[in-house]
């Protein structure tokens, strides 16, 4: 994906639920915000978003050096946008627009987390409103068809953020 698509995100710490609803006006005209309670929750917020693996520290004692791992495509999935449909090995299930475009945003970076707000925009071409049960619709019926081709991948929620696809 191009690195142009990418949108800021602030994550915003605030141990009470007031605290949160203050915090959300402030960041009211900001693109992506995330707020949680805890440090903690921001940190698994971050590991499910972004997985990272530590290599070992150089030989030279400096610290360690972190990169993000290779997610694996789930084998042998793929999707024919010429005739919209979802293929796995030999099985096939025709897409709807929204349905093909959704999954195929998932498959450009399978593992990687589209947030609500990339989605909206990349998708349906407009900005996030609301509560999200567009996507969440679409996402039902996806998940549905992957489940009735066996297919071995799953779309994942990450909770107030966005979904990724991933290797069953």
């Amino acid at each position: 994906m191009s690195g142009d698509l990418a949108v800021p995100l602030i994550i915003g710490i605030a141990p009470s639920a007031a605290a949160r609803r203050r915090l959300a006006q402030l960041l009211g005209g900001t693109e992506a915000f995330l707020i949680v309670a805890s440090v903690e929750q921001a940190r698994e917020f971050l590991d499910a978003a972004v997985p990272r693996t530590t290599t070992q520290a150089p030989a030279s004692g400096a610290a360690p050096v972190e990169r993000e791992p290779e997610a694996p495509r789930p084998p042998d999935l793929s999707v024919d946008s010429d005739r919209r449909v979802l293929r796995w090995l030999d099985r096939e299930v025709e897409l709807t627009r929204l349905e093909h475009d959704f999954l195929h945003r998932l498959l450009d970076a399978p593992g990687q987390v589209f947030t609500y707000e990339r989605l909206h925009l990349e998708v349906w071409g407009n900005q996030h409103l609301g509560r999200g049960s567009d996507i969440h619709s679409v996402v039902r019926r996806v998940r549905r068809k992957l489940a009735g081709l066996e297919a071995a991948a799953t779309i994942h929620s990450v909770r107030g953020v966005g979904f990724r696809l991933t290797a069953a």
